[in-house]
């Protein structure tokens, strides 16, 4: 069982990685784009959903432990790995829809070292007896939706653990209140929530939002 400091650094990394991430998703198609950036990003991809399975592996089967106890749940730490494979996953469809408008040609770079999955490639060069160069853009997308579908399955794991909000505050008679007392709370509420994840740079509040 891994002690809430060690949670909260593979947090903080995961922060970290998602935030380079999307740094470098933001230099494709640019004068800086290249072979090497494209690798840089399939690496980063994989370590960064890694990391996510692996936080939430330890998580999950504490939480689900407790609810089986009877023990109510709320974890600040699975929702910030919920949101962050949340933000994650709408980068990976980002990267997925530029790698498809805008094709790295990776010959040159591949030529003396292994493409992101060789495998098939090896098995075809054995039996048609010729070399095939690996298609990285193709292996990327397929690799991205793999990635997209784990991490989409992580979320409806984790989603069944996070706090569920009071159908009470929703019915037309709790909303009846003054505009101003309902703004009011409104605003006392994201405030508290910016409060308690404004340490994460990937889900801060952003001023074009």
């Amino acid at each position: 069982m891994l002690s809430r400091k060690h949670v909260f650094q593979l947090i903080t990394e995961i922060n970290s990685q998602l935030a380079i991430f999307r740094d470098l998703l933001i230099h494709i198609g640019t004068s800086r784009d290249s072979p090497e950036l494209r690798e840089k990003i399939r690496k980063l991809r994989r370590m960064c959903v890694d990391a996510c399975k692996h936080t939430a592996q330890h998580l999950l089967p504490q939480i689900r432990s407790a609810v089986a106890e009877g023990i109510p749940v709320d974890n600040p730490h699975l929702i910030l790995v919920f949101y962050m494979c949340q933000l994650f996953l709408r980068e990976l469809a980002k990267c997925s829809r530029l790698v498809q408008l805008i094709p790295m040609d990776m010959t040159g770079y591949f030529e003396n070292r292994a493409g992101p999955s060789n495998l098939g490639n090896v098995i075809s060069q054995i039996l048609l007896c010729k070399t095939i160069a690996p298609d990285f853009n193709q292996e990327e997308i397929c690799s991205i939706a793999k990635d997209s579908q784990e991490l989409s399955r992580l979320l409806s794991e984790m989603q069944e653990f996070l706090p569920t909000q009071d159908s009470n505050s929703e019915r037309t008679t709790a909303l009846a209140s003054e505009d101003g007392a309902t703004k009011w709370n409104k605003k006392c509420r994201r405030q508290s929530l910016y409060r308690n994840f404004g340490t994460f740079c990937c889900i801060q509040r952003h001023n074009y939002l």
